[in-house]
């Protein structure tokens, strides 16, 4: 039995084996694989798929643009990602840019692969069908045109064709287990499938005519917001719940947006619900278990420091200089461990809401001045022109001084770190209202516009261009303390000229006759 043709690509021969093991197992004959994208496509531009899976990292080309080329030659065939977990970011974006069927984290689940697989062909399948049917209906337009004495009876065929077509479609959204709502501009529900009735816990009756952000809640928008600003692009939204009005019991979900009718003037969207429950509880089940990892790593490792710097210090003796040497390189390397040891807990307190900000009033002058004084001799070993150009010497403000402390050091330690020798690096605080207002800029090597969204991720490891030797954790970790104080940090760069980060907090500023009290 012939069960689709599915096409495997991964640069690892030791997954495309496992991958052509597991599929002869479960009956899948024509199934092809290749460790090259590239040769994956000379096959490709002969022969339809029904199913292409793609691991994201390989060295002749990413998994993105493997799928977007796949994509061009064959739009309606279901596309699935494998990626690691720290991937996941841009497994998202390949939903919204390639059309993405799904994405599967490694190690994945048999079972639940499997599952993947026949529910993509058999995706494929209807989403052929159904352009078959558009294409027969837009064959159907021009024979009538043409045969205008068979009008009457050409509608009919048609017409018969047509039912079919959208019994089917309406068979697959009925039967959907994501809930599909529509919605007009202003989020006001205009159609929803048995689904998502019972995510939200009310029957159509009570849903239509009713505004989405009744029975959706997001942490920092609403839906109606976003749908504003939504044009001709795919829109998917994290982080949002239903709550049913009868147990108040809250569901985590992520819901995707398009556009129905671009060319109208009338908007109207679509949006597809998914109940992520069980990802939230693995995704918490796997931070929990790096945290616990990281804090039981912390007390060996400062053993091991503390017992370094008494052979260091002589306490217990003098060496030789080569044996010092030896000592200075593994105290050293566990301070480093030891710092990105620390970075993942701040990295795991921020996403599970466990840090609470201690805000107090202080100077952001001396603040400022503080970092500037320990990262000076820093700039001159480099001959770096490194100042402060602010008149905001007597301003205070209201914020966690510690944490931002720890931002403001490592927008200031990168900017020195990445400008070459002889350059300038400029640190500037201004005041707007009651916001501040701080920057950094220098005259680098500046970083290319691509790679400019990606630089506040998790584990960011520089730019395409030059790779960094940091935990890629730094700006990820800013990015959070600067959120959580419901402010917005952002960079500005341009290429061979330097780079500008930033960062905005609002309402912080305090006036002097508050200062005063």
């Amino acid at each position: 039995m012939d069960m689709g043709k599915i096409v495997v690509v991964d640069d690892e021969k030791i997954v495309t084996s496992a991958f052509k093991t597991l599929l002869k197992v479960e009956g899948f004959n024509n199934a092809h694989f290749f460790n090259s994208p590239k040769e994956a496509l000379e096959f490709l531009k002969n022969n339809q798929p029904d199913l292409v899976i793609s691991d994201f990292l390989m060295p002749e080309m990413n998994g993105l643009e493997f799928l977007m080329e796949v994509k061009k030659m064959y739009p309606e065939v279901s596309k699935i990602l494998l990626t690691g977990y720290a991937d996941k970011e841009n497994a998202i974006k390949a939903i919204n840019e390639v059309g993405l069927y799904r994405y599967i984290e490694k190690p994945w689940d048999n079972d639940d692969l499997i599952i993947n697989i026949k529910n993509g062909i058999e995706r494929s399948y209807l989403l052929s069908e159904l352009r078959q049917k558009i294409n027969e209906l837009e064959n159907a337009k021009k024979e009538l045109e043409k045969y205008s004495h068979n009008l009457e009876q050409l509608v009919e065929e048609r017409t018969a064709d047509l039912k079919q077509s959208n019994a089917k479609l309406e068979g697959i959204v009925n039967y959907c287990a994501d809930g599909i709502v529509i919605l007009n501009e202003d989020g006001i529900i205009e159609q929803v499938n048995p689904a998502c009735e019972t995510m939200i816990g009310h029957v159509d009756s009570k849903l239509i005519n009713a505004s989405i952000d009744d029975f959706l809640f997001g942490k920092k928008t609403f839906i109606s917001k976003e749908l504003h600003r939504l044009d001709g692009s795919e829109l998917l939204l994290r982080d949002f719940c239903i709550k049913n009005p009868f147990s108040n019991y809250e569901t985590p979900v992520e819901v995707s947006f398009a556009r129905i009718n671009p060319d109208d003037v009338y908007k109207r969207f679509v949006g597809v619900i998914r109940d992520v429950t069980e990802q939230k509880k693995a995704d918490k089940l796997r931070d929990d278990f790096i945290a616990t990892l990281t804090h039981d790593l912390r007390t060996p490792l400062l053993a091991a420091i503390q017992t370094l710097k008494f052979f260091l210090d002589g306490a217990l003796g003098e060496m030789p200089e080569q044996q010092k040497l030896l000592i200075s390189t593994m105290y050293k390397s566990n301070e480093d461990l030891l710092g990105l040891v620390n970075a993942l807990l701040e990295v795991y307190k921020y996403d599970a809401d466990k840090l609470v900000l201690t805000k107090t009033n202080f100077n952001i002058y001396d603040l400022v001045k503080q970092v500037y004084d320990e990262l000076l001799p820093l700039a001159q070993s480099k001959n770096i022109d490194f100042s402060i150009e602010t008149d905001l010497k007597e301003t205070e403000i209201y914020a966690d001084r510690g944490e931002l402390r720890r931002v403001i050091c490592n927008l200031c330690g990168n900017a020195i770190n990445y400008t070459q020798e002889s350059g300038k690096v400029t640190i500037m605080l201004k005041i707007e209202g009651r916001d501040l207002i701080f920057s950094v800029s220098d005259n680098g090597s500046g970083i290319p516009q691509e790679d400019i969204p990606n630089m506040f991720q998790r584990f960011s490891q520089g730019t395409s261009k030059k790779r960094s030797t940091g935990t890629g954790l730094g700006l990820y970790l800013s990015r959070q303390i600067i959120e959580s104080h419901g402010g917005k940090i952002w960079l500005e760069s341009v290429l061979n000229k330097g780079s500008e980060f930033s960062f905005l907090l609002t309402d912080v500023v305090k006036q002097k006759e508050e200062c005063a009290i």
